[in-house]
Parts: C-alpha cells; structure tokens; sequence
C-alpha cells in the first residue's frame, strides 16, 4: 500500500510509529481498545463519532463495528451516534460517498442489532453559504476571514453534541485524528493531555464533552494497509475510499469542532470540502476528478475560481460595510463591504447557469427564498434612506 499512501498530502515530513509492530497486530490494539472503553463502567456516556467519509474516520467507524460485534448483545448498552455534517455545498463527488456509506452503515448497524444511530447535520438556512454569500452578500471567504467554517461546520454539530450532553450530562467525542497527519496535528494533539488513568481529554470548547482518539498513533500507511486488509463490516469493501483518493489526489476536510481544529479546514492538506471553497488556491480535488474523466464537474470549478477571482474587486463591492460604515485596517487602507446587491445578482445568474450544465440542484428553493427578502429589505431599506 505504499504507493498509495506517498500520494497523500500529509505523508512527508511526519513522524511515525517506529517499532517492530505490524500495521495488523496494532489494529487488533485498536478493536480491542475500542471494546475495553465502550465496556468501561465509569464512562456510560454516549459516543458521538465525528464521520467525514474519509480514510481515518471511516477506520473508526470499522473499530467501532468490530468492538461491537464482539461484544455480547445484553452489555450494548451504550448509544454510539455516528455524526456526518453536510454543509449544503460539499463536494458532490464525497456527499455521494458519504450518503452511500451510511445508508450501508445504517441498514447494517440495524440488521445487527448494533446500537449505532446515524445522523447528519447541517447549518441552519438562515447560515447556509449562498444566504450569507448572495442574500447578505458577504465576500467570498478567505484565511483572514473564513466566515464559513464556524457557520457551516462548527456550529451545526457542536449543537448537536451539546443536545446530549445536555440529556446525558456529557458525551464522548470520537475523532480518527493522528499524529502522523502532520506535525500541527502532533503539536495539538499533545498539547491537550489525557485525564488520568484514562484515553479521554477535556475538549477546549465544549463543556461536558471529552475527547477520544482510538487511532492516534496510526501511521497513515497503517491506515492505508488495514483499510486494504480487511473488508467493510458494513459489506462490501473499501475499494470506493480508495479510488475516491486517487481521482481526487488529496486528503479530506477534518471534522470541525472548535476554531482550534478550524485550520484543518481550507489548506492544501484538505482537499475533499465544499466545491465552493475559496480559501485554497486550487479546487485540486475536483480538478483530479476531471483529469481522469469527469467532466461534469468543470463548471463547478471555474464557477469557484470567478468567485476567488472577483473577492476583491472594488467594482463588485460596496463601499460601506453592512452597519453603514466605512471601515479601514491599521495602515489607513479602506475595507470595502459586501458585494453590491448587482453583483450578489449577477453571482446568483451564474450559479443558475452552472446549475442548468451541471444537472443537479446547487441550491434550495428555501434559500432563494431567504435571499430575495434580503434583497427586498436591504432595496427597502435604501429608498427610505433616499426619500429621507
């Protein structure tokens, strides 16, 4: 499998297990560390796994079946959610993925009697991107200010997390983070120490939820191997996950939980996320997909990279920020606003027409809604102003 794993991004300049172990021998560490805490009687908490769909967190999601069907069906007593979020705007090729995956994990987990409920959530329509980006016209996202990933990823599953701590008093969250995914990683992972005599630690941001990472010292090529090794407890095998990364060259945006984890989302390390993404330079995902064949998917990109491409063009925004007033940096630079209103139309005109070469809905009737009572209220707004 080393071929494979060298394509990923994060696959230099890592650190990595050095014993004599096999990948195999520790994956049966990690089934079996995975029962021996889901059968520990001093944490009775729920289990909220972080899936994305990607390499590491559907190696957990495999854990998690495995230590379960091992486990005799009277002491399954602990719920385990599964936890996808879908942004309104992820990536066509991975939501399809994501919803073949956990239709699978769904009819299995209930076939097996396994107590593993899967979810999805997503951001409330007043948040989505195109309400903020074409209805409120915010500018295009960028690493100064990526409005999107608190909006569209952190907020719609913290509050899924914090609905039961809330009925459960916590909850224990479950990531398929490591330390070989890169040194930033390294560095958070060891910054937040495990609570005593326990695999747990204290997340930064969520009151009553503890952290757990049953894969963190998995090399990515021990990753890559188990994943060839053994099929899919869900049926079939992994064949899909593989050729996904191939085609798209590229990791996976993480899981999001905290403004801490955020810069994982948007980076060159994370190419699977939203096809809107304007943060990275390059869409490197999508376009790996129309290298080898998927040409549907060229609108999308060049419909993105207009996006990045007008962000800072001062004909395209307003002079004024959304609270009427002008706005300026240390160096006496002016900020400009949101997009004018004609070019949150000309934004929405395109997107249609992208949409229309596509063959699939890029936007819901709920959020056109939303977006022509902004327009109506701030055009409102405006003429009240001038006829004052």
């Amino acid at each position: 499998m080393k071929n494979l794993a060298d394509s990923s991004p994060t696959a230099a300049d890592i650190s990595v297990p050095t014993d004599d172990v096999s990948a195999l021998d520790r994956w049966a560490e990690v089934v079996q560390s995975v029962r021996d805490d889901y059968l520990d009687e001093n944490q009775h908490f729920p289990w909220i796994i972080g899936f994305s769909g990607g390499k590491d967190s559907t190696l957990v999601v495999h854990a998690t079946f495995d230590a379960l069907m091992s486990i005799p069906p009277s002491r399954r007593t602990r719920p385990v959610h599964m936890v996808s979020n879908d942004t309104l705007v992820e990536s066509p090729v991975v939501i399809a993925h994501l919803d073949k995956v956990t239709k699978l994990i769904r009819q299995t987990a209930e076939d097996l009697g396994l107590p593993i409920i899967v979810a999805r959530t997503m951001p409330n329509i007043t948040q989505s991107f195109w309400v903020l980006l074409i209805g409120k016209g915010y500018p295009s996202p960028n690493q100064s200010m990526r409005w999107c990933t608190d909006r569209l990823k952190i907020q719609p599953t913290s509050e899924y997390i914090k609905r039961h701590i809330s009925e459960s008093g916590a909850a224990i969250v479950v990531l398929g983070v490591r330390r070989a995914e890169s040194n930033t990683r390294q560095r958070s992972i060891d910054k937040h120490q495990n609570l005593r005599d326990s695999k747990l630690s204290l997340h930064s941001e969520l009151p009553g939820a503890f952290i757990y990472r049953p894969i963190v010292n998995l090399s990515t090529d021990d990753v890559w191997e188990i994943l060839g090794t053994y099929p899919a407890p869900w049926g079939g095998t992994h064949t899909d996950l593989f050729q996904l990364y191939r085609d798209a060259e590229g990791g996976e945006c993480p899981v999001v939980l905290s403004k801490e984890e955020a810069p994982g989302c948007g980076t060159p390390n994370s190419r699977f996320g939203c096809w809107t993404c304007t943060v990275v330079e390059k869409d490197k995902s999508l376009q790996g997909f129309i290298d080898v064949g998927n040409h549907q998917y060229k609108p999308l990109v060049d419909f993105r990279d207009w996006l990045k491409e007008i962000r800072n063009k001062l004909e395209y925004r307003q002079a004024y920020r959304r609270n009427g007033r002008l706005s300026f940096d240390t160096n006496g630079k002016h900020i400009p606003g949101p997009f004018t209103i004609q070019t949150r139309k000309l934004i929405l005109e395109r997107l249609f027409k992208v949409q229309q070469e596509f063959g699939d809905s890029l936007i819901t009737e709920k959020e056109l809604d939303l977006i022509y009572q902004h327009w109506t209220a701030e055009l409102q707004q405006e003429k009240g102003l001038a006829d004052g």
